[in-house]
């Protein structure tokens, strides 16, 4: 009985140190930095270093936006938040006031939408048809076709 338990903890440390191991291999950045998070780009996309380099450009250069939106996003979350906390403890909201967060809403979502279009299109102007295809594919979840797409 001694000897079951073991061999199956032995076999479940195995599998997790399996695991683990597989995990580190295929995601090496664990950092927060922008080099970290772009060099998936690197390696799967085989960027050359001066291209790799104006990708990094082009995310720096649009860093500011990104965060303005980001914030807008989270203080639009919290209003949220905010009008549900107050639909469920008092029963009624003011609908003026909803009809505004769902106009500021729709305006940030569609900045949200037209920021990262802009990006992803600038960003595959750098690269060869090659790696467009398969940069737009991957952003997608889709495998790439045999005639690449150019966002313009």
């Amino acid at each position: 009985m001694t000897r079951m338990i073991l061999v199956l903890l032995l076999g479940v440390f195995s599998a997790g140190g399996s695991y683990v191991g597989w995990l580190s291999y295929r995601n090496p950045c664990s950092g927060e930095g922008l080099d970290c998070q772009l060099e998936w780009m690197r390696e799967e996309l085989n960027l050359s270093s001066a291209q790799y380099a104006a990708i990094r450009a082009i995310h720096e250069s649009s860093s500011a936006q990104l965060v303005a939106l980001s914030t807008q996003v989270s203080h639009l979350r919290r209003e949220l938040a905010e009008f549900e906390r107050e639909r469920s403890t008092v029963g009624q909201i003011d609908f003026l006031e909803f009809a505004r967060f769902v106009e500021n809403r729709r305006v940030i979502d569609q900045q949200c939408r037209a920021s990262t279009a802009a990006l992803v299109a600038r960003i595959s102007d750098v690269m060869n048809d090659r790696q467009r295809q398969r940069y737009l594919a991957l952003l997608s979840g889709t495998t790439p076709s045999s005639n690449p797409t150019r966002i313009n």
